[in-house]
């Protein structure tokens, strides 16, 4: 048996799920993502690069097409379907010819992909993220999918666009890929992580020098290409405060290190941040920044969140990822 998954190309949040969940995986996969093969993955994984459907192509001409001229969401029914692109094309069909021998197909994330799974005549399971996801694209997908897997816990984050489907629901808790990993003992005293690109550049800088200065220790990393670390965990474990984005990732990490975090949410799609935010704020598991917030505000809230006791357990981190696992192999014909 082959299960194929599909792993969207934007960030590294799918590729950094898929790389969680694969381990706990009995049967080979066959990935098919833009994203090239990521450094260190494991080698029983079969990893089909697509070409990319956004960018512009060359006319027999000699003129640009840019696909945002061939009625891509056709008219409001799909999200990315563009007429006349070869790599659009090209995408569906490598799916098409590697998918004789796939007995299931994950899809993380894309509603066409789920619709074109599924008139393949493959079982499908469709990963969801938080957000006012109510079009009709979606719609379709969670019509079509065999089962919806979705990264959080049950009752977290509201999802109206699941209230009918809760048949073919599997909430996991958020899946994070340092479950279970040893964490810093004690964390450092009055110390903040910035994490990841969260603020504007000058906002961030700004609220380290107001953080200094109130007699804290600052590190940033993650912001631009020379600060990236490849394992964060041992500095957000270490760290009195984490300052970080509200992905799904990433929160999922926050639950895993227990950390006293304060979340900026990043302007997404059908407001997904926001409503994990709003979820974190419900439940008090960590400080959630207004919109527009500036440096002062900053580091106030990371003064608050030093004092901060959140259960992070209820976000249900741990065995996440074998439950998604067992969620996917259960599928299995």
């Amino acid at each position: 048996m082959v299960i194929g998954w599909y792993i969207h190309h934007h960030g590294y949040g799918h590729v950094a799920r898929f790389r969680a969940v694969h381990p706990h995986l009995r049967v080979p996969v066959r990935v098919f993502s833009s994203l090239p093969r990521p450094e260190g993955l494991e080698g029983d994984v079969e990893w089909l690069v697509l070409p990319h459907d956004a960018d512009p192509v060359e006319r027999e001409d000699g003129s640009l097409y840019d696909p945002r001229e061939g009625d891509p969401t056709v008219r409001g029914a799909l999200h990315w379907a563009p007429h006349d692109h070869p790599g659009h094309r090209a995408r569906l069909a490598t799916i098409a010819a590697n998918a004789a021998d796939l007995h299931l197909f994950v899809v993380d994330v894309s509603a066409e992909v789920v619709a074109f799974a599924r008139l393949l005549g493959l079982r499908t399971l469709a990963v969801t993220q938080p957000g006012e996801r109510t079009d009709a694209a979606h719609a379709l997908a969670y019509d079509l999918a065999d089962r919806i897997l979705a990264p959080w816990a049950h009752g977290a984050v509201t999802a109206s666009s699941l209230t009918a489907r809760t048949d073919r629901v599997v909430w996991t808790g958020g899946i994070s890929r340092h479950d279970g990993r040893p964490t810093a003992d004690p964390h450092d005293e009055r110390s903040v992580l910035f994490l990841g690109r969260v603020l504007d550049e000058d906002v961030r800088r700004a609220a380290e020098d107001l953080l200094t200065a109130a007699g804290w220790r600052t590190s940033a990393i993650g912001h631009d290409l020379a600060s990236h670390v490849d394992d964060p965990w041992p500095l957000m474990t270490s760290h009195t405060v984490v300052v970080s984005a509200a992905g799904q990732n990433s929160v999922a990490d926050l639950a895993a290190a227990g950390a006293r975090a304060v979340v900026v949410a990043q302007d997404r799609p059908f407001d997904e941040q926001r409503h994990t935010a709003c979820a974190l704020h419900r439940w008090n598991l960590a400080r959630v920044a207004p919109e527009g917030v500036d440096a002062a505000g900053i580091a106030d809230l990371v003064a608050s969140a030093a004092d901060d006791d959140p259960d992070w357990s209820r976000w249900q981190v741990s065995g996440a990822a074998e439950r998604a696992a067992a969620a996917i192999e259960a599928m299995l014909p």
